[in-house]
């Protein structure tokens, strides 16, 4: 049984010793655990710090691509490199790493795929209060979104099976945190969390300039997850929203003309009639949005048979 810790890394060279010596040398159940950096585009040493630590993989960008290409880049260097199961973890030493053996444990245990680690978040001093709530209120999203019970979304500690990685795909350039739950919940996928512990803070986080920014996109990420997942769902609901409103509108204008005054409420009529077309025609988007769903679920089922076969063969040939 192979482990592969893998940490996503920018400009990482003052913390990145922190990281590493935290790192586990042995879990019982696995028999070998190596440690993978992405760098994406560092423009400091950290590539040269993390061949001094004794960083067994470095994949490498020119230049900076962001969380989720370097997550995903990351994913498919370990699948390569033989990893039956993947850690991901932060640079900047804000997980514990001796929890890493409580994240891996029900993928040992065959009871899980995916494992996220839950911080406890309202015990985290550098959290603001109104961090800590948005935090609990994207997680919530998610969980609707997704059909999952996964209390903390956005951590980005955690454990995935070599099965569970195969098949994972990140679309959006942001983050991979919230788009792979909704993913996984949409799947199918065995998923679970447990609880971690967090560090002090280091350095303040990179991943957003402010908390309404942060909410913004990522707000983008859960909406369009969602409707790659459910378009179905997510447009009838809107449509037939739509529809109810036009057919109020509708009646209402009915009565007017009854009581004789249905030329002074014009407008309601044409607003009934933009608003049933407009619900008409959402639930069309919908329909087709459906079976593009479909469409992409076969894709996706033959990306995951490529990538096996892909690394099947690299096994092979390491052999």
């Amino acid at each position: 049984m192979k482990l592969i810790i893998q940490i996503p890394c920018y400009n990482e060279e003052e913390t990145l010793e922190l990281a590493y010596n935290d790192l586990p040398r042995h879990i019982d159940g696995i028999d070998t655990i190596e440690y993978l950096i992405i760098n994406d585009g560092s423009q400091d040493n950290t590539v040269a710090k993390a061949r001094e630590l004794g960083f067994h993989h470095i994949v490498s960008f020119k230049r900076n691509k962001g969380l989720a290409r370097g997550f995903m880049a990351g994913l498919d260097a370990c699948l390569h490199l033989g990893a039956d199961i993947i850690v991901n973890t932060d640079a900047d030493n804000q997980y514990c790493g001796a929890d890493i053996e409580k994240i891996v444990r029900p993928i040992l245990d065959g009871k899980a795929d995916i494992v996220i680690g839950e911080r406890p978040i309202d015990q985290t001093e550098h959290f603001s209060w109104k961090k800590k709530k948005f935090q609990h209120l994207g997680s919530w999203v998610v969980r609707v979104a997704s059909n999952t019970d996964i209390p903390d979304a956005p951590s980005g500690f955690r454990a995935y099976s070599r099965e569970a990685a195969l098949r994972i795909n990140v679309v959006n350039e942001y983050t991979y945190t919230l788009e792979t739950i909704i993913q996984a919940g949409h799947n199918k996928v065995a998923m679970t969390s447990v609880p971690i512990r967090t560090n002090e803070e280091t350095r303040p986080s990179r991943l957003f300039s402010s908390m309404w920014r942060y909410m913004k996109r990522s707000a983008t990420v859960i909406t369009r997850s969602f409707v790659m997942y459910q378009p179905l769902k997510f447009f009838s609901t809107l449509g037939i929203v739509l529809m109810l409103v036009g057919t109020v509108l509708g009646v209402r204008f009915l009565i007017y003309m009854g009581m004789g005054d249905g030329d002074g409420h014009i407008q309601s009529l044409i607003l009934t009639a933009i608003l049933l077309l407009g619900g008409f025609q959402t639930i069309t988007i919908g329909l087709l949005g459906d079976t593009i769903a479909a469409n992409r679920k076969i894709m996706e089922d033959m990306q995951y048979r490529i990538r096996k076969m892909e690394c099947a063969q690299h096994d092979d040939e390491a052999q």
